[in-house]
């Protein structure tokens, strides 16, 4: 009686709050020279960067909106976050997310924190919560100092949009924090894919490169001349598909099903993820969670998603998406609206009679490289003959341009002629010689047609 009595008053262990188990994480994780490191680089030198460049005579004109950042400080941001989305932020989740659940197992401390807390669940959240709280840091400050070096350098100034249309200081800032909220989707999913490696690799180096490898491997996908379905399905396209936002009218569509998409692979990672953390054999000082189960359990549902994530875009699109969704239709269009737009801003800086978009009624003929060739998909042998009409004059207008036009629908249209309108770089203003804006310049083709315009896709 005595025994049954004693082991009846013994108190039962409770749980840790998630909340304290999450301010350990946060601690454990600032206290590393690495995530330091990484806090100082992301908030000063994207402002020393987007600095020094808009103060070079040379500009990284291949890269979108580098050709502006002479004009305006919003246009550092956006070259900032091309940059990010191909390796900054693939390094950041790397480095925080893919070694969040690795380095109990290198530092062989499971079994204290599991004293410590004793719930495996609330452990798996408070990393997941920690790691993701760091990684939003980062982000904020790539997007904060480049902002703040290009306002800084440049000036609060309108920025030319996609298809040359002039946006007012306050859309801009709009629409480039909009542009980096939307990244936040294909960042989270990287986030839980490397959560995912580093529950199931442990102690393997390959848990922590994982984010960065799978980055890589999208990047060389979206090069491929792959079908529209299969580019739109990887959760890494909404790092490519923000530049919509600047087109007009809004190019929503793809930008739409590429976060939808993104946020459908982050949860489904980070689930598999915790289904393999909490039914991992804590007691087995050998067993780090790397083993063929692990693998096949975490890998093949992976490819399982993205199987039915293609089918869902094919359904979804209203467009067909067995091509590139690059067609000739397409590019005449787009030229022809960006021509338009940029006329009307070269005859501001002339000082001449203003006219409309309207009034020029601008068409293109475009032909990849013979009309014996199919006008249609990637390429560097685009070229187009742009006409107009100015009111009062009977003549028609003509001008040429080779076109580059990649695999995402973006290209590079590179004035051939004539002189006056688009054959050198500058023109000659009443205050001076200044850019010509029909020299060259950027615009995009819309892979699959918009679900939406002028909503705004992350609300």
């Amino acid at each position: 009686m005595t025994a049954t009595h004693t082991l009846d008053n013994v108190a039962t262990p409770r749980p840790v709050p998630v909340a304290r188990a999450l301010r350990f994480e946060v601690v454990k994780l600032v206290s590393q020279w690495r995530i330091r490191l990484l806090v100082l680089v992301c908030w000063v030198v994207p402002a020393l960067f987007v600095a020094a460049v808009s103060r070079q005579s040379s500009l990284p004109v291949d890269t979108l909106f580098g050709r502006w950042m002479h004009a305006t400080g919003w246009a550092g941001p956006l070259v900032m976050l091309g940059f990010a989305g191909s390796w900054a932020l693939p390094l950041v989740t790397s480095v925080v997310a893919g070694d969040v659940f690795a380095a109990e197992d290198r530092l062989g401390t499971w079994r204290h924190l599991l004293v410590a807390v004793r719930s495996p669940g609330r452990i798996f959240v408070a990393k997941t919560l920690a790691s993701l709280g760091v990684i939003l840091v980062l982000v904020a400050g790539l997007m904060v100092s480049s902002t703040l070096g290009g306002l800084a350098t440049v000036g609060n100034h309108p920025l030319a949009g996609l298809d040359g249309h002039l946006l007012t200081a306050s859309d801009a800032a709009r629409k480039v924090l909009l542009a980096w909220a939307c990244a936040l989707a294909p960042t989270l999913a990287l986030s839980a894919i490397g959560l995912l490696g580093s529950v199931a690799l442990g102690r393997s180096p390959m848990g922590l490169l994982l984010p960065a490898v799978v980055a890589l491997v999208m990047q060389l996908a979206q090069m491929l001349p792959l079908p529209v379905a299969l580019r739109v399905a990887l959760p890494g396209y909404a790092f490519i598909s923000w530049n919509g936002l600047f087109a007009e009218p809004q190019q929503l569509g793809p930008l739409l099903l590429g976060v939808a998409v993104s946020l459908v692979w982050a949860v489904a990672a980070t689930w598999l993820a915790y289904a393999l953390f909490v039914r991992r054999d804590f007691t087995n000082l050998a067993t780090d969670g790397s083993g063929r189960r692990a693998l096949t359990v975490g890998a093949l549902p992976l490819l399982g998603i993205g199987a039915v994530t293609v089918v869902l875009v094919a359904v979804a699109s209203p467009s067909p998406v067995s091509g590139s969704g690059i067609t000739q239709v397409k590019v005449e269009r787009a030229v022809a609206t960006a021509f338009a737009h940029l006329y009307v801003v070269q005859t501001g800086e002339l000082n001449r009679p203003a006219v409309t978009e309207a009034q020029l009624r601008a068409t293109a003929a475009c032909d990849k490289g013979s009309i014996r060739v199919d006008a249609e998909g990637p390429g560097n042998d685009w070229r187009c003959v742009v006409s107009w009409h100015l009111p009062g004059i009977d003549a028609t207008g003509q001008a040429v341009y080779q076109l580059d036009v990649t695999t995402d629908g973006r290209f590079v249209a590179d004035g051939d002629g004539p002189k006056e309108v688009n054959g050198y770089f500058l023109v000659r203003t009443p205050t001076g010689d200044g850019p010509n804006p029909l020299w060259q310049f950027d615009a995009n083709v819309e892979l699959l047609s918009s679900t939406s315009k002028g909503s705004n896709p992350c609300r």
